[in-house]
């Protein structure tokens, strides 16, 4: 059976053949992997691997070898480039099983199995400095030039069924043979060869809880009959497929959208920090109505009791989920926490009783018992990882496991990895050492920072500074146009991410941009709840925003500018204080806020009534804030003096009236970069430090006050202003 590019129904085709025409071997296979990566049902982020065997000039001796081309440690399909595969002398890769079978003890989890994977350094060609990744033998030993090993949902659907041989029969006859699971490695790598040799009629198989292996001498055909094989997979399982009575029919009925809404502001801080006792964890909300359907349904207690049966998937979801049987139409918020709590107790003495049973005396300590996917009736799944990626990773895998059991229970019976197999990869020495091997994350690495006033001068130089530092980054700006293109120039800096998972807002990178207006209790609400959707939680805030109103020409200030000054020098930052504690104490986790006020709180001048009062007053926020947030939250402040450059509160017409104000020429074809610098100088030669005061300067302050570098200082002000003796404190 083929089928034409316009009659797949459960993949895409994507191959094109102008596109491939001029490349080369290699360029070919990461083009190959590309869009077999691209369809979400063919293989998850992060999983699969790719080979092709190709005849290249060895720099060494001039001579034309055979080598490897394959997928290396830690790419992704979707997005890897040539740089992503490793390159290896094949007849040497070949050599190794002298090697390997000479060795005694040898087989599947011996040690010298795990220490052929340090032998691939030595078959390297031309220096290609990617790492091999475990599969390396697989590609290999398979005698064919091109190798597609892919985790396609409708495949692991029959791979993890009671009766899984006999359905592949079934459908693909002796064109695809099974095999049991077994871990990847060197003597999987033998088994594949064995069965090329005994079945040379086969054109793939399938293993048993893990996925697709095929093959061709044409990369073309090997493409193709990857598709071909997925569809017949999907087809088979299609003519099957429940309906209604998919996983036993719906026992819970959908929430309203406001009323998903009011919950997910609630439960996921809470949630957040109940999961982020040991390690801070950043959230991932997939309400996709196949989510639903199955957090919805009378089989999800059973089916998620049961684990995932593809260890690509238990390596991010960890060998259960977390399901919650709470009825959204009939049972309130309260009881939902209530089960939960006694959910999460339950899960972790069930993990430490899975370590305990299943390790051996080198195992690694056992790891954070919290669970990374949590399952609510009319929430869908809330997914846990060490950054937005991750967790947007995790989301994506249990949206594959669920597409798993779904076709799993419409053919047969869905059975689950046996536990010591799960713990054996968990645990697995080779898993272990790539663990340590990463390098230390950054102190906000966890973090989600908020950022008010992102969209120019301080805020915005915070929110990159934030990124740099690697936080997960909230740009709000009344000018939602500006705080979007601060979140653009952060996502342009550190990309997405993989990971495709993710309703609404909640599929973002490490940055998002958000409107809000400070003055409004209800703007900043909905900012809010945008942020918990985004990544679950709140750590830190940063208030940059603020407002100089200058008086009119007879030197008054109209009541409405007065009010609107400490609207949003003063009630703004309240106001995000206030909403912000509801989050923080939900959580339960530590964390900061900064407020910028300014040096002119304790210098009066003339002309800025309303701006000096209004700073004066936010000092006292900051320590009357510090009181009824302690001990949980720190509040300090950063007192800058006149920040001329990027700042949004020094327009060209107000920087040539200060000019003007203080007898500094200028011309009027001066450009207003050129007009702030002399501006910016004129009140850098007041301090005694000379040097004109800029963005970058306050954003390292707020920094250092958010920072655990400072976790002692709360109610604080830090001038950051070159030295300005008349703000000295007395």
């Amino acid at each position: 059976m083929s089928f034409t590019s316009s009659e797949y129904r459960h993949v895409d085709y994507g191959w094109d053949d102008a596109r491939v025409g001029s490349m080369n071997v290699a360029e070919r296979l990461a083009y190959r992997s590309n869009i077999l990566g691209n369809d979400q049902r063919i293989t998850n982020t992060g999983g699969g691997n790719t080979s092709s065997k190709a005849m290249e000039t060895d720099p060494l001796t001039g001579e034309e070898v055979e080598i490897l081309w394959v997928k290396g440690s830690g790419g992704d399909l979707r997005t890897s480039t040539i740089e992503n595969f490793s390159s290896l002398y094949h007849d040497k890769l070949i050599a190794l099983q002298k090697i390997y079978n000479e060795t005694s003890p040898n087989g599947v989890k011996t040690q010298i199995e795990d220490d052929m994977v340090g032998m691939y350094r030595h078959t390297t060609f031309n220096l290609n400095p990617r790492p091999s990744s475990i599969d390396t033998p697989l590609h290999s030993f398979i005698p064919y030039k091109h190798v597609d090993h892919m985790h396609p949902n409708a495949f692991i659907s029959i791979c993890a069924t009671k009766n899984s041989e006999a359905i592949t029969r079934e459908i693909f006859g002796d064109e695809v043979i099974y095999t049991s699971w077994q871990r990847p490695g060197f003597e999987l790598g033998l088994l594949f060869q064995e069965v090329c040799k005994k079945y040379p009629q086969a054109k793939g198989i399938n293993m048993g809880q893990h996925g697709l292996i095929n093959w061709a001498d044409d990369d073309k055909e090997c493409y193709e009959l990857t598709l071909e094989l997925i569809e017949r997979a999907g087809r088979y399982i299609e003519d099957r497929d429940k309906g209604e009575q998919t996983f036993e029919g719906q026992k819970y009925e959908n929430l309203s959208a406001d009323h998903q809404k009011d919950l997910v502001s609630k439960i996921v801080p809470w949630l957040r920090g109940q999961v982020s006792q040991q390690n801070r964890f950043v959230a991932t909300i997939e309400s996709t109505e196949a989510a639903l359907e199955f957090v919805n349904s009378h089989a999800a207690k059973r089916l998620a009791g049961l684990g995932t049966s593809c260890p690509d998937h238990f390596l991010r979801t960890k060998i259960k989920p977390l399901y919650v049987d709470w009825d959204p139409k009939n049972e309130d918020f309260e009881i939902l926490r209530a089960k939960l709590l006694e959910g999460l107790k339950e899960y972790r003495v069930d993990y430490a009783k899975y370590y305990e049973a299943n390790k051996e005396p080198s195992s690694p300590a056992m790891r954070d018992s919290n669970p990374t996917v949590v399952l609510i009736p009319g929430i869908g799944i809330v997914a846990f990882g060490k950054n937005k990626s991750e967790s947007r990773v995790t989301a994506e895998f249990y949206n594959c496991a669920i597409s798993v059991m779904r076709g799993a229970e419409a053919i047969d019976e869905y059975i689950g990895l046996p536990q010591k197999e799960a713990f054996d990869i968990e645990y697995w020495a080779l898993e272990e050492a790539k663990l340590q091997r990463m390098p230390p994350e950054c102190e906000y690495a966890r973090k989600v920072v908020l950022v008010v006033g992102a969209g120019s001068g301080i805020g915005k130089e915070m929110a990159h500074l934030m990124i740099d530092q690697g936080a997960h980054v909230v740009c709000a700006d009344l000018n939602s146009e500006a705080a979007e293109q601060t979140a653009a120039e952060l996502i342009a800096k550190v990309g997405k991410g993989i990971g495709v998972a993710g309703t609404g807002v909640s599929g973002c990178g490490n940055a998002i941009g958000v409107a809000c207006d400070v003055t409004d209790r209800v703007s900043i609400k909905a900012m809010l709840d945008k942020v918990i959707y985004a990544y679950g939680g709140l750590d830190h805030v940063a208030v940059t925003a603020g407002v100089f109103v200058p008086p009119d020409r007879t030197g008054h200030i109209p009541d409405e500018k007065w009010g609107l000054t400490f609207g949003i020098n003063v009630s703004g930052p309240y106001l995000v204080a206030d909403e912000a504690s509801e989050i923080w104490k939900q959580q339960g986790l530590k964390g900061s806020m900064v407020i910028t006020t300014s040096a002119n709180a304790v210098v009066s001048k003339k002309g800025s009534l309303a701006y000096d009062s209004s700073k004066a007053a936010a000092n006292h926020l900051i320590r009357e804030l510090a009181i009824e947030l302690a001990p949980l939250i720190r509040v300090n402040g950063v007192a800058p003096a006149t920040v001329v450059a990027g700042s949004g509160m020094f327009p060209r017409d107000r920087v040539i009236a200060s000019l003007a104000k203080y007898a500094i020429s200028f011309s009027d074809d001066e450009s207003t970069e050129e007009l702030r610098n002399k501006l910016a100088q004129f009140y850098a030669d007041r301090t005694l430090t000379k040097s004109p005061i800029t963005p970058q300067d306050q954003a390292q302050g707020i920094l250092f006050m958010l920072s655990d570098a400072s976790s002692k200082t709360t109610g604080q002000i830090l001038a950051v202003d070159g030295g300005l003796q008349e703000a000295f404190l007395r």
